[in-house]
């Protein structure tokens, strides 16, 4: 009878291990990097040509964060788990909607979630704010849900709040059904909405301040815990200022990262790297990568300068037929995406198109669309900007006609007498 509860519980012990690494969101995994040497070892500087990088990762995307433009692709639109760095909406909906000063008591269930945790027991005293770097810093699952709890009611609750926010951010290919990460069929996001989704997050001054902190104090029941950020390369590599490590079985190792130097600010989403390692590498990578390659363009001003050219070659040329004038007065629509990285080798081949017929039927209202621009440059980017006049024309009356008949009359007979 021993023998056989004993091989019970050797088999339940097996599969209850086996549950729980299948299962933890655990981003302080045992794997330990000299980050250091990995930024020196990905080094790109020096090469003499340009070439893309090569990643582990299974989907990765870096963006420009003024213009959300796509700077480098790979299987950016494929649904993925994305770990932990399903925190960053968690933590968007706390901020926007929560008294970050308020203090709370932690469930049983918030104090019972497994993977990685920031160590709350039942009962435990901490104030929203203070979760919250436990939630960015210590990517604590237990803080995840209690936030969820306290904003949503329940984790289904929250992952509501969660999807309608997504919705409102235009996020079609991401779906949240808990605010941890834990594997799950219904739980994705690609790495380019991803990339927008901590785009927005990042314009929180708030969000911004807890993911690019390094080491943080937080107060449980009155006693001090420190805390340090689990994002390897905060504070290890120059303009690293946020945002979010994650890693589960399913996810494998993701990392977000956001990085400004001089007049250049990007998002790096980096899913599905089999080791820390390689997520450490590919980011590296990919961020040397745009820095070392891009330079910022300010195409407004060769838009502008080609829609001048072409205002002084063919303005005159334009007929509105049956219009009380031939002036017309013409515009291009506000530029949003006036300054654009661009790869060095391809600048040269930005292509500017103006599509603008040359012959109209009055009346024509004002601000009406009459062409476009289209600016391009091979596969970074594609924008097309209406062209619209300024002014109503409107159609010739009768009497103008007949003014017009009788002046080209009384030019006829001067002329011949």
């Amino acid at each position: 009878m021993k023998k056989i509860f004993y091989k019970i519980f050797i088999l339940f012990s097996i599969l209850s291990l086996g549950i729980s690494t299948i299962s933890f969101c655990d981003d302080i995994d045992e794997e330990v990097i000299d980050v250091n040497a990995e930024i020196l070892e990905t080094d790109s500087s020096a090469q003499p040509e340009i070439k893309v990088p090569e990643t582990n990762s299974r989907a990765c995307v870096v963006i420009d964060r003024k213009t959300n433009t796509i700077l480098y692709r790979k299987n950016e639109k494929e649904k993925k788990k994305m770990a932990s760095t399903t925190k960053i909406m968690t933590a968007t909906i706390i901020i926007e909607n929560c008294n970050l000063d308020e203090t709370i008591e932690v469930s049983k269930k918030a104090a019972g979630t497994g993977g990685s945790r920031l160590g709350l027991k039942t009962g435990d005293k901490i104030t929203i704010r203070d979760l919250l770097y436990g939630l960015m810093l210590r990517s604590g699952n237990d803080a995840a849900v209690a936030l969820a709890e306290y904003a949503g009611g329940s984790i289904e609750g929250f992952a509501e709040l969660m999807n309608k926010k997504a919705s409102e951010l235009g996020l079609t290919n991401t779906h949240f059904e808990t605010p941890h990460g834990l594997d799950s069929d219904e739980h994705y996001t690609t790495a380019y909405e991803l990339a927008l989704l901590s785009n927005y997050a990042l314009n929180n001054t708030t969000f911004s301040q807890i993911v690019g902190t390094k080491d943080y104090t937080i107060t449980i029941n009155g006693y001090p815990k420190q805390l340090s950020n689990t994002n390897e390369l905060l504070g290890n590599f120059e303009g690293i200022y946020g945002i979010k490590t994650g890693f589960t079985n399913g996810a494998n190792r993701c990392l977000v990262t956001a990085c400004k130097r001089n007049d250049m600010d990007i998002i790096c989403v980096v899913l599905g790297a089999d080791t820390k390692k390689f997520r450490t590498q590919d980011s590296v990578k990919l961020i040397n990568y745009i820095f070392d390659n891009f330079k910022s363009v300010n195409i407004e001003e060769l838009i502008e300068n080609k829609f001048e050219d072409w205002k002084t070659e063919n303005l005159n040329k334009i007929i509105i037929n049956k219009g009380v004038t031939q002036n017309i007065n013409l515009e291009i629509e506000n530029i949003a995406k006036a300054i654009i990285p661009i790869r060095k080798d391809l600048i040269d081949s930005i292509n500017i198109n103006i599509d603008f017929p040359l012959y109209f039927e009055a009346p024509i209202a004002a601000n009406t669309q009459l062409g476009n621009i289209n600016i391009s440059v091979a596969d970074y980017f594609d924008f097309n900007y209406k062209i619209y006049n300024c002014f109503e024309i409107k159609h010739k009356s009768w009497n103008k006609y007949l003014f017009e008949l009788f002046k080209n009359y009384s030019s006829i007979l001067n002329t011949t007498f």
